[in-house]
């Protein structure tokens, strides 16, 4: 009987496994630049959708403005609302109540703001007189003394009526607009808070199949984002326009409970409200107290600036809106260049829905992650 001869057990041509080159073609990218085309090509796909979206919004600004603001309105009047019916008080009744404070709050403030720049438009005006014949002495050469200037003006008024005709008939129709859009939003208020019960079984029942929950929770914390972001906002108006008020009643500035009421309805624009009403409370107390008041009032608007910036804003939005300033100056801006100063007002709070539904989604995907078992 022969024995067999042994057999080849170790690593050899025929035991090795299939050719790579033999199952199929090799990919002509690497493996990390197929990713980052991936990636490029869905930014580009967000960024036309986006840009997309931006243009249809432009062109029915008339219908999604007053939605937007409504919606801001709910976002703020939600919880007084929730409180009045808490209270027994029927859903309809309780947000006519709502409205209805509202235009209170809003008619009163305007009032009384209007009334203070009534009261001392003439001092401002000679004020900014006295001013500019000041610096026309001081720099001014030949030919641009205030006399020039006015004689001028007549000049180009006289040339460029015609075109300061239309300009005022357009501003008249977009303050047309503008007062159409706000009573639009007014009434988007009554009926989205008398129907807020309402929204969730509305969206899941326009929810395609098997993504009721998902797109519910997105709306929830969109909403909640955008609702933290207001009542931080309205926060902060309060404490500035208390600040304020109480410098300006020391410093004995007319009118101090007007600016104060400004710069509590500036405060929803960030940056552009607070220049715009720190300028009035200075033009008026330079020109009911002088110089040197109106450099003790920019000091106070300038203090209440620095504490809103160091202390409120860090102490009261991180726990509401979790976004970093960088961020927010970004979307201002951005906002800006698409719809002025509408757009810095609207910038912020979007920004914050978008974080929001960007968190609500990064949660569920990070619940869903595959487990070991799973993956083997």
């Amino acid at each position: 009987m022969q024995d067999s001869e042994p057999t080849d057990s170790g690593p050899g041509p025929a035991a090795s496994g299939p050719d790579p080159a033999a199952s199929g073609p090799r990919p002509l990218l690497p493996e990390p630049l197929r990713r980052l085309a991936a990636w490029c090509a869905l930014l580009l796909l967000v960024s036309g959708v986006v840009y997309v979206g931006i243009r249809l919004c432009d062109e029915f600004r008339t219908a999604v403005v007053p939605v937007l603001l409504a919606l801001l309105g709910t976002a703020l009047l939600g919880p007084l609302h929730r409180r009045l019916v808490k209270a027994g008080v029927q859903r309809s009744v309780a947000a006519g109540l709502t409205c209805v404070a509202v235009v209170a709050v809003v008619g009163g403030a305007v009032y009384i703001v209007v009334a203070a720049l009534i009261d001392t438009g003439d001092e401002i005006v000679a004020s900014l007189k006295d001013a500019a014949r000041g610096i026309s002495e001081h720099f001014g050469a030949a030919g641009t003394s205030l006399d020039d200037l006015a004689s001028n003006a007549r000049q180009l008024l006289g040339k460029f009526g015609g075109s300061a005709a239309s300009g005022v008939i357009s501003g008249v129709s977009v303050v047309g607009e503008s007062i159409a859009m706000a009573v639009l939003a007014l009434l988007l208020v009554f009926f989205f808070l008398r129907d807020s019960d309402k929204a969730a079984g509305t969206l899941r029942a326009l929810s395609p199949r098997g993504s009721a929950d998902t797109l519910e929770a997105m709306a929830r914390r969109a909403f909640h984002a955008v609702e933290g972001f207001m009542r931080g906002t309205t926060f902060i108006a309060l404490i500035d326009a208390l600040c304020i008020t109480v410098g300006l009643l020391v410093l004995d500035v007319p009118g101090a409970a007007g600016l104060g009421a400004l710069v509590f309805v500036g405060a929803y624009i960030p940056y552009l409200g607070a220049f715009i009403s720190g300028a009035v409370a200075v033009l008026v107390a330079l020109a009911d107290r002088g110089f040197v008041i109106a450099l003790w009032a920019l000091g106070v608007v300038l203090a209440v600036q620095v504490l809103e910036g160091h202390v409120l804003q860090p102490a009261i939005q991180s726990r509401t809106v979790q976004m970093h300033p960088a961020v927010v100056m970004v979307a201002i801006t951005a906002g800006a260049s698409v719809a002025g100063v509408l757009g810095m007002l609207l910038a912020v709070p979007l920004t914050a829905a978008a974080f929001g539904v960007l968190q609500e989604l990064r949660s569920r995907y990070e619940g869903r992650e595959p487990s070991a078992s799973e993956e083997s």
